[in-house]
């Protein structure tokens, strides 16, 4: 094999794609290849994409451009693009961006470590982007670095679901379900490890197991984990509210180290642009699923994602969003103007808004659920709460940080002999964003969710 290089992956996206680059980082590793964080070392940069929406690709698009500079320096310097963008764009990438040596999509990371080698012994551009039965790279063990007391664990890729604002499926193809037993394999290396809290990844994790057609679900997927021993927490993401079962309700009373948060998209809270979404759900039937979440674990956080501005949205579809939010008072959310995606079913719908109604309506969202963050984070304060240090706050090194079972992030004093361990913390200030707490000393935790 030829000569080690250093490489350095740039990550765009969601959590699915910073483990995609970690995975990728572990198998460039068993190749023999070393790892450097500084750009200007590398002799192999791989840029991991995005492209939920056009702004998440304007920047790699810059900043392909400013590689531009690096690969004149160095003509060696070997520049790839994987993930979505990779997937969608295909050879048009290396025609736009000559500096550009590889292409690789979604289903093709694990053959990045070949098409290195390929490129060094003289061939390229490549460009490799089929669709494949099975994605090797989603069984990749990637263990986090030092001290990491939490990891990400992908158990399926891909969606079946095709909401009409959404290009996964055209990006990542169909669904595929990970083995039950290779999951808990892997769970089992990582509680061993030291690692105290995973989170499960798929595009839609409720449908877990309906492609290997065994009989595994999702909730005996979670009842299996809570048995791994030294393992504290488990978490997921994403959920889709047409497939919360009650089943997978009732897990959140009955699977003793699933952590009380959900993240929930509803997109909107008007019943024609739900079904104009190819959501097949009502805004009252999303309404009754959280309120059946509460019931089972009073004090869950509900987070969800909402698109202002799909096409045809009236003032009228917009208000049915605000009242659903006022009903539900999320924990929190994340929220977007609508962006067309090329190839799926709304970016061919008639009634697109103009920028200025989306962002009026953007602000006026962000404004409530601010509020309504704030409100709920405030009913915290004066309680006990069992929160996993990570490590120290980047605000202050006196502090360390670390989150509740609710996913909510909170600040206190500390020092470096309590990162890894779960500790039992008085909340006593309600921030927008974070909470801050101190040690209460021997009180006993008396957290909710």
């Amino acid at each position: 094999m030829s000569a080690p290089l250093h490489f350095h992956i740039r990550t765009f996206g969601c959590q699915m794609n910073v483990h995609d680059s970690e995975q990728l980082g572990e198998l460039l590793r068993r190749s023999g290849h070393v790892e450097t964080s500084r750009e200007r070392k590398a002799d192999l940069i791989v840029v991991n994409t995005c492209s939920i929406r056009r702004k998440a690709e304007l920047k790699v698009f810059s900043l392909l451009g400013r590689f531009r500079s690096l690969k004149e320096a160095n003509p060696a310097l070997i520049i790839a693009v994987c993930g979505c963008m990779g997937q969608k764009f295909k050879g048009e990438l290396v025609e736009q961006f000559p500096q550009v040596d590889l292409v690789a999509g979604t289903h093709n990371i694990d053959r990045i470590p070949a098409l290195v080698e390929r490129l060094r012994n003289g061939e390229g551009p490549l460009v490799e982007t089929d669709f494949r039965e099975s994605v090797p790279s989603i069984g990749v063990v990637a263990p986090p670095g030092p001290g990491r007391v939490s990891a990400w664990v992908t158990i399926m890729q891909g969606c079946n679901n095709f909401c009409a604002f959404c290009v996964v499926p055209h990006l990542r193809g169909r669904e595929e379900s990970r083995p039950l037993g290779d999951i808990l394999r892997e769970i089992e290396t990582l509680s061993e490890g030291g690692v105290r809290e995973v989170t499960l990844l798929g595009q839609n994790v409720n449908s877990y197991g309906a492609t290997l057609g065994n009989g595994d679900t999702f909730p005996r997927l979670l009842r299996e984990i809570d048995a791994v021993e030294g393992l504290e927490r488990i978490r997921f993401t994403t959920s889709h509210p047409k497939d919360l079962s009650d089943e997978l309700i009732d897990c959140f009373r009955s699977v003793k180290k699933l952590c009380g948060h959900i993240h929930l998209p509803v997109q909107s809270g008007s019943d024609r642009i739900l079904e104009r979404m190819n959501r097949r759900y009502t805004a009252a039937a999303y309404v009754d699923r959280v309120e059946r979440l509460r019931r089972v674990c009073p004090g869950i956080a509900v987070t969800t994602d909402i698109i202002v501005g799909f096409p045809g949205e009236t003032d009228e579809d917009f208000r049915a969003t605000l009242a659903l939010m006022k009903a539900v008072k999320f924990d929190g959310a994340f929220s977007f103007k609508y962006s067309v995606r090329e190839g799926t079913a709304a970016s061919r719908f008639d009634g697109h808004l103009d920028e200025r109604v989306k962002g009026a309506r953007l602000t006026e969202l962000q404004a409530l659920q601010e509020h309504h963050t704030m409100e709920r984070n405030r009913l915290i304060e004066g309680r006990l709460e069992e929160v996993l240090v990570e490590g120290f706050s980047r605000n202050s090194g006196n502090d360390v940080t670390g989150r509740t079972r609710s996913n909510r992030i909170v600040n206190f004093p500390g020092n470096a002999a309590m990162i890894g361990r779960t500790l039992s913390v008085r909340i006593v200030e309600a921030c927008a964003h974070s909470l801050r707490g101190e040690r209460p000393g021997n009180e006993e935790v008396t957290h909710a969710g």
